[in-house]
């Protein structure tokens, strides 16, 4: 079964990378989809964060296709032929949204959606708090991998750092 991994990855994280790392070793195919939140303010283009996902998954033990998402989740996965969407839960809140887009999902669609839970490593990294720790001068490295770390330096690199 091939399954579609989504998100905005806005930037991609550790924590993403685990979650696209366990699907992969659960499913025959995986396409993980960057889309756009419009409800987030992001920091990369399109173009980047795509960029930024297929550096992080080239090393896995299966390729891994990375494709943009234009439009609904849902119709993305049909065009793909997927026949599942993973979505990685840190905590409470994320099992109450992730619930409820599984069901809208669902019943638009008749595609599952599997929720894997975030290693305890990975479960308190967002690309939210990354963003703002890398804002403000942090080293984010630790969280986010290589290709990432430089990009969010160079991003926020002003002349007093």
């Amino acid at each position: 079964m091939k399954a579609v991994i989504s998100g905005s990855f806005d930037p991609i994280t550790r924590g993403h990378v685990d979650i696209i790392t366990r699907a992969v070793e659960l499913f025959q195919e995986v396409v993980v989809g960057v889309a756009v939140n419009s409800a987030k303010n992001g920091i990369f283009s399109m173009d980047e964060r795509v960029a930024f996902v297929r550096d992080a998954v080239s090393t896995l033990s299966r390729p891994v296709e990375v494709l943009p998402v234009d439009g609904l989740l849902v119709d993305f996965c049909t065009a793909q032929g997927a026949g599942a969407i993973v979505r990685g839960l840190r905590f409470g809140g994320d099992f109450d949204y992730e619930l409820q887009m599984a069901h809208v999902n669902k019943e638009m669609s008749g595609i599952e959606t599997v929720l894997l839970p975030a290693g305890r490593q990975f479960g308190t990294i967002s690309s939210t708090i990354i963003r703002s720790a890398a804002s403000n001068g942090g080293d984010v490295s630790a969280f986010v991998p290589p290709m990432v770390a430089r990009a969010l330096r160079d991003r926020f690199a002003g002349p007093d750092r």
